[in-house]
């Protein structure tokens, strides 16, 4: 598994690295299993709170655009497109480390989180 080792805790239970919320040169970030508690893992919370809210928020406002959609233009649709992507990545990257933490997502499945890190700019 290229996310780290897996490590028991006191009671005995195995607890994986938790896929933070940001990567570093496109590469997946880890976090220790024994960081919980810390001050990147309070960091990481807050980020994947922060990715939650705009994610509503993107849907919202996306929503509202579509509702007026015989009046946009096509750097409307990119710009909805876009912010779409961008929120969906934030909230499947959340989603899956929270599976990973909770033992029911396979740590190796983030090896596709290139992918989903690629997202297109409103230049594309």
């Amino acid at each position: 598994m290229g996310n780290g080792t897996m490590r028991e805790d006191a009671s005995g239970s195995v607890k994986s690295p938790r896929l933070l919320p940001w990567t570093h040169e496109g590469e997946p970030c880890w976090l220790s299993a024994g960081s919980e508690g810390g001050v990147l893992s309070g960091l990481a919370d807050a980020i994947e709170a922060e990715q939650m809210r705009d994610g509503h928020e993107v849907l919202f406002q996306s929503r509202g655009l579509l509702e007026q959609s015989e009046r946009l233009g096509v750097h409307e649709w990119k710009l909805i497109a876009l912010r779409l992507t961008e929120s969906l990545a934030d909230v499947l990257r959340v989603s899956e480390s929270r599976g990973i933490r909770l033992g029911v997502t396979d740590p190796t499945l983030g090896d596709d989180a290139e992918e989903i890190d690629e997202v297109p700019t409103a230049d594309e």
